[in-house]
């Protein structure tokens, strides 16, 4: 039997903005040493925060906690992105991830595989075959990163407005840590696990 996990999911709060902020700029300092400029726009300040809290508000956004509160990880689902899906790909068929960032801290704890798990796992709830992504298009070990844990590229779009298009998806069966799945909790609604 396990004991009871560090760490749970929940849904963000406008409380956790500042640390939403704080884990997005240790994931740009991070990435820039990995030689990627991913995330070194001017989306950094104000309208990154626009867009979280809108996120926050719609209740897209969740994060992973430790037991005393810190947020240790961040994602979000999304609606389809029409700049990169078709209507060819069926946009209905997926839940679309945005966002996934883990605390440095908490790096070699598996939390994004255990997120994108989560994420499969309420994709296939909602009657979905795949969870999809875009990420930036010259990031390659991003790309490694997703392809290890199953997705499959689709295809690379370039729009001249946008620094994503790098498309993949992964079906919700290809669970990556399926005795591994987070707790999900909510104040006072108990845990469950999903």
């Amino acid at each position: 039997m396990k004991s009871t996990p560090t760490e749970y999911l929940r849904p963000a709060r406008a409380a956790d903005v500042p640390a939403l902020m704080s884990l997005r700029t240790e994931a740009e300092t991070w990435l820039g040493t990995k030689g990627t400029d991913q995330w070194s726009d001017p989306e950094t300040g104000g309208k990154a925060i626009t867009k979280w809290r809108a996120s926050i508000d719609e209740g897209r956004a969740w994060v992973v906690v430790t037991d005393d509160g810190e947020v240790l990880a961040t994602v979000s689902r999304g609606p389809v992105d029409r700049d990169f899906w078709t209507d060819d790909d069926h946009p209905e068929s997926a839940l679309y991830l945005y966002k996934l960032i883990v605390a440095r801290q908490a790096a070699g704890r598996q939390l994004g595989a255990r997120l994108v798990d989560w994420a499969s796992n309420l994709a296939a709830m909602e009657g979905r075959d795949w969870v999809r992504i875009d990420t930036w298009r010259t990031n390659g070990g991003l790309h490694a990163y997703y392809e290890r844990l199953g997705f499959k590229h689709v295809r690379t779009e370039n729009p001249s407005h946008r620094r994503s298009g790098w498309l993949a998806q992964r079906a919700v069966t290809a669970l990556s840590l399926p005795d591994d799945l987070l707790a999900v909790g909510t104040q006072g609604l108990g845990d469950c696990v999903l």
